[in-house]
């Protein structure tokens, strides 16, 4: 069955092309009429003050976005804002409200509908005679979890799973669970996100993180922003590109799509400007590539690079090539071989505009490439990430300020949760610091991903889903399959701050867990605690909450671990119970058993936190070269065949993952609409498909099985022939679980085959 998410709205859609700067006073008017329809108009300005300050407030639980570093008092967004609010809502959903309804009537509400019932109060448990959640003891729910967990005939037949929203206290504890247990399965939601980035900056610099801050987007000449739509996804990249245009940095966006953050802008906190009404232009160039068309253009830049090298040899930094690297002579050699015709054919931008954003690279001293979810859900996006590496080594853009390669991570901890071991597939040297420091003996074989967790949920081979945040069943690929696979498990687990799908898809036997959330008070023993997280450059941080849980029943995240750890592993030497009265007591641990956690309960605590030791931004390479290591990938065919389309799947502006706040997406000029396909206007008129036509879409998987999406609306776009684009997690159906990339096992969700015909 097809996840039901909307309609929300009951008008009739519009869509009007947007033509307006990002941020600025539409923004602001969103904000406050959010404020006012979640009547927060007392704790949602406060939380504003309160958000990312300097360890004195919450970080956002939004974006992963790095906080400011002048001091600005207002380093918030639209979506942040949102995030909060809907996290701050009065509304609270009790065990009256079980008692209501079976889950089976639950399941036919929309996702917009579960959530905005609120706060999840107690722990419930799932019966299944009544076919209803009913309250349990938090005594009881660990029980039966730890009870299930010591019954099964091998740890590998649980499985972890981990959303970005989880501190770094919690998730060191969450990961030494699992493998005290005796398993590596802990997939997370970088499984589905940013994989590739790992794995491509591992194989090519040895670090599987940017080596780039927010200073060295301060003083960068030219900014080269990829797949991402800044202006709901990263909302306050916006004030960093207005700051780099006016100090007359260049700044090129590619995607497929022009977003509104490749535009213009108002910056809120610029009060002079909102004044004015005064925009700020954030681009230089756009490109419009086709979908998946990334690598074919890097490498055409790369190409003219080599070119003008030959005329001027400084365009090249030889130097830094022969000092630093390895593999450049046949990269050098592919670049000449690929022929100028089959780069503009793949990419779908003509030569002259590859030339153009080449010559901005060229003329640039000091260069740093961004990218997201646009360029890592491929089949090839592990080598389209390492083509951003090449481009970058050829001119020295590596180890130096306003330099290097730049990941945008989508979720306010998703970084900080895979450096505190949240890995399927952890190296050698961080087991062996676990089982020094934390005592116990680790599982060296790797794990389950996400995929291969559904995967084995659907063989029965995992009987046991624990999901600590987010909503794993609406997340996911290939929805039906998705669902089959949790529904069964003996067990599943959700730990969670509001009702949502995932608790209505679950096992024989179910619990709901709630948790405190980002902006409340975790009072433990010793008294108010505070947790860190990790922005995407690498920051650690403080974050402490300002307000009174949503109720008196509710546990942090790290009481919930510990409270199952010690239920699954009674006899553990672990001191479950004396970390959570103190997480300092936590990171003292962390300190010993993380590389570059030294100091950690000092550090954190320093104005801003403290940045983690990054060796590829000082020039020294883990690589098994000791340089960095040019690739020489094949060019891959992205064109779709005669009479398909290649579909991406994205989030409305009104939307934080799976989190829908309205069917309107202001920025791309939607209204009272979610189920909706963008098409290039020729392409519909190929098909004779007019404006708000209904559609059938169906996805050919590359086992040649079908899905199936029908009903959507056409909104004709400005999006390169051959290519389509729909809301997450709408569309998610249509991404088969077997399409996922062979070099990174992400979903290819920015990237799926499928026709679209006139509905019948």
């Amino acid at each position: 069955m097809e996840p039901r998410v909307g309609p929300i709205a009951k008008e009739d859609p519009e869509y009007h092309p947007y033509h307006h700067p990002a941020a600025g006073w539409g923004a602001a008017k969103s904000v406050t009429q959010f404020l006012v329809r979640e009547r927060e108009l007392v704790d949602g300005p406060r939380a504003i003050m309160k958000m990312n300050h300097e360890n004195t407030g919450f970080d956002c639980p939004g974006c992963a976005w790095p906080d400011d570093t002048k001091g600005l008092k207002l380093d918030i967004c639209e979506n942040g804002i949102k995030h909060v609010t809907w996290e701050m809502t009065r509304k609270r959903v009790e065990p009256e409200f079980f008692a209501a309804h079976t889950v089976t009537e639950l399941f036919e509400w929309s996702d917009f509908q579960l959530e905005d019932q609120g706060r999840l109060t107690e722990p419930m448990v799932y019966d299944p005679d009544t076919d209803r959640y009913v309250p349990i003891s938090w005594k009881d729910a660990f029980e039966l979890v730890g009870s299930t967990l010591r019954g099964l005939e091998n740890p590998n037949q649980a499985s972890f799973y981990t959303s970005g929203r989880l501190g770094n206290e919690a998730t060191f504890l969450y990961q030494l669970m699992a493998r005290e247990l005796g398993t590596n399965n802990l997939p997370d939601c970088s499984n589905m996100c940013h994989e590739a980035s790992g794995r491509a900056m591992e194989a090519s610099l040895g670090t599987g993180k940017g080596t780039v801050d927010l200073k060295d987007w301060e003083s960068a000449d030219a900014l080269f922003i990829m797949g991402v739509n800044a202006a709901s996804n990263a909302p306050r990249m916006l004030t960093a590109l207005a700051e780099a245009y006016h100090r007359g940095a260049q700044i090129v966006h590619i995607n497929p799509l022009v977003e509104a953050a490749a535009t213009r802008t108002i910056v809120p906190h610029d009060f002079m400007d909102m004044a004015l009404f005064k925009t700020t232009k954030t681009s230089t160039l756009n490109l419009q590539v086709r979908i998946g068309g990334d690598l074919a253009l890097l490498r055409g830049m790369a190409k003219a690079v080599l070119e003008e090298s030959k005329l001027d040899p400084k365009a090249l930094d030889q130097e830094f090539i022969d000092r630093h690297t390895t593999g450049f002579a046949a990269y050098r050699e592919l670049c000449e071989n690929t022929s100028w015709e089959e780069l503009e054919r793949q990419s779908g931008v003509s030569r002259d505009d590859i030339l153009k954003a080449a010559r901005v690279y060229c003329e640039a001293d000091r260069s740093i490439v961004s990218w997201c979810l646009g360029v890592t859900q491929h089949e090839h996006g592990v080598d389209t990430v390492r083509e951003i590496i090449n481009l970058l080594l050829l001119r020295g853009n590596l180890g130096r300020e306003g330099a290097g390669p730049s990941p945008v991570r989508g979720h306010s901890n998703v970084q900080g949760n895979r450096t505190c071991g949240i890995d399927h597939r952890p190296d050698d040297a961080f087991l062996d610091r676990l089982a020094e420091y934390c005592k116990i003996d680790p599982p060296r074989e790797h794990g389950l991903d996400t995929i291969g967790t559904i995967q084995a949920m659907r063989r029965g081979d995992v009987k046991v889903f624990v999901g600590m945040g987010g909503n794993f069943a609406l997340a996911a690929p290939d929805s039906p399959i998705t669902y089959e696979a949790l529904r069964n498990c003996d067990l599943t687990v959700q730990v969670s701050t509001k009702l949502n799908r995932s608790h209505l898809v679950h096992g024989r036997q179910a619990l709901i867990l709630p948790c405190l959330g980002r902006t409340e008070k975790d009072h433990q023993r010793k008294g108010l605690q505070s947790t860190s997280v990790e922005d995407s450059m690498s920051m650690v941080h403080m974050s402490v909450g300002m307000k009174r849980p949503a109720s008196p029943h509710l546990l942090s995240e790290p009481a919930i671990v510990a409270g199952m750890a010690r239920a699954a592993l009674p006899a553990s030497p672990t001191p479950w119970e004396w970390y959570i009265e103190d997480y300092d007591r936590i990171r003292d641990t962390m300190s010993q058993a993380l590389d570059g956690f030294e100091d950690f309960n000092r550090r954190v605590r320093l104005p801003l936190g403290f940045r983690l030791k990054q060796p590829a931004r000082e020039l020294v390479f883990l690589t098994p070269s000791g340089g960095a290591e040019f690739s020489d990938a094949a060019l891959p065919d992205v064109v779709p065949a005669p009479g398909t389309l290649a579909l991406g799947t994205m989030r409305s502006h009104d939307q934080w993952n799976t989190t829908i706040y309205s069917d309107n997406d202001r920025y791309r000029g939607v209204k009272n609409l979610r189920e909706l396909v963008f098409m290039n206007k020729d392409d519909m008129r190929e098909r004779g498909i007019s404006e708000f036509d209904p559609v059938d879409i169906t996805s050919t998987a590359r086992d040649g099985s079908h899905r199936y999406l029908n009903g959507h609306l056409a909104i004709p776009y400005d999006i390169p022939r051959g290519c389509a684009a729909g809301y997450m997690p709408e569309m998610n159906v249509l991404c088969a679980l077997v399409d996922y990339s062979t070099q990174s096992d992400q979903p290819i969700m920015k990237h799926v085959k499928v026709t679209i015909e006139a509905a019948t």
